[in-house]
């Protein structure tokens, strides 16, 4: 107990007062971050720092000092000591943690990679001209394992070709002449190791969501949710303008086929019987053409004149039934759009 509190007394004041500024803010927001800023330069570093001010406090300290803060904490904080490690710092914000995520993912800038570095990615070299003038650039860019030639008065890249695999170190030759060709293979931002919301821990791979796959299984699942309440006529808010357009539309199907006189229908029977008369005296025309009047005759050759005519209106009114299918489906889309931002 005397060697702990005079190893306390030999304790710097100032790394006191950062756990305790640690731990105060610990305190004071919901929410509580670890982020790797491993790479990223210093400048670059305070351009993210005030680019947070509005939405998180990001706190850039020794690990020591995280982590002693931390463990100076409730239990469920000192979890978050495991993601601390190499180079961390701490983020508070009164965000949910997928808006966190989200918000540092999009922050994130590429960066050129440097000689000796390790890439994470293929880096891959695109066919195309460039700005450079023929000169010892050419064989510079050859020694690098670009393939370079000259065309038109202009250095040319003539096939496109990944110069460095993922996981492979890239030569200084290869590094110097990516910067110098604005290719940045590495993307450099704060990198969320864990975020701690009222107890739960989220890493990246549960914060990691497709929103356009789930606003998709949205839009489908509202339409399957919707044709399943029209077949079952379960009447809602949403659907009983078609519920009621398809009885009406079922009602007038079963008067019509029992040809039952009513007011809204007799223009429908009437039609019919005038077609079905019409094919009769079609049918019959075409055995003895002295089997109809001249009358008949003049209406059976207006109706076949008119057939084409009636063909195309039908299909503009089936292309103006489209539109209005299309127009609904792109109003709910717009207000699914409206409800996840």
């Amino acid at each position: 107990m005397m060697a702990e509190l005079h190893h306390s007394e030999h304790i710097p004041k100032w790394k006191k007062d950062e756990v305790e500024d640690i731990k105060g803010l610990v305190t004071s927001y919901p929410l509580l971050g670890v982020v790797g800023i491993g790479g990223i330069p210093a400048k670059q570093l305070q351009a993210m720092r005030r680019s947070l001010k509005d939405v998180a406090v990001l706190k850039v300290s020794r690990n020591s000092l995280i982590k002693r803060a931390l463990d100076e904490s409730s239990d469920d904080i000192k979890k978050m000591d495991d993601y601390v490690e190499v180079q961390t710092a701490l983020i508070f914000t009164e965000e949910n943690p997928f808006k966190l995520y989200k918000l540092l993912e999009k922050s994130k800038s590429p960066s050129p990679i440097k000689g000796g570095m390790v890439t994470p990615n293929d880096i891959i070299v695109e066919a195309g001209p460039t700005s450079f003038p023929p000169g010892p650039i050419l064989g510079d860019m050859q020694a690098a394992g670009i393939p370079a030639a000259i065309d038109g008065g202009k250095v040319v890249i003539k096939e496109t070709k990944a110069v460095a695999k993922a996981g492979e170190v890239v030569p200084q030759k290869l590094a110097a002449m990516l910067t110098r060709l604005e290719i940045y293979p590495l993307e450099v931002g704060l990198d969320l190791r864990a975020v701690m919301e009222e107890g739960s821990i989220f890493t990246p791979d549960v914060l990691a969501i497709d929103e356009e796959q789930i606003f998709a299984d949205f839009v489908q699942a509202t339409q399957q949710a919707f044709n399943l309440s029209v077949n079952a006529v379960y009447p809602t808010t949403e659907n009983i303008s078609t519920l009621l357009a398809k009885a009406a539309s079922e009602s007038k199907n079963v008067a019509v086929n029992a040809v039952v006189f009513e007011p809204d229908v007799m223009d429908i029977l009437l039609g019919k019987a005038q077609g079905e008369m019409m094919s009769v005296a079609s049918a019959a025309s075409a055995k003895d053409e002295g089997a109809v009047d001249d009358e008949l005759k003049e209406a059976l050759g207006a109706a076949a004149s008119a057939a084409p005519v009636e063909s195309a209106a039908e299909e503009v009114v089936e292309e103006k039934e489209e539109e209005k299918e299309e127009e609904e489906e792109g109003g709910m889309a717009a207000g699914l759009g409206a409800l996840f931002g």
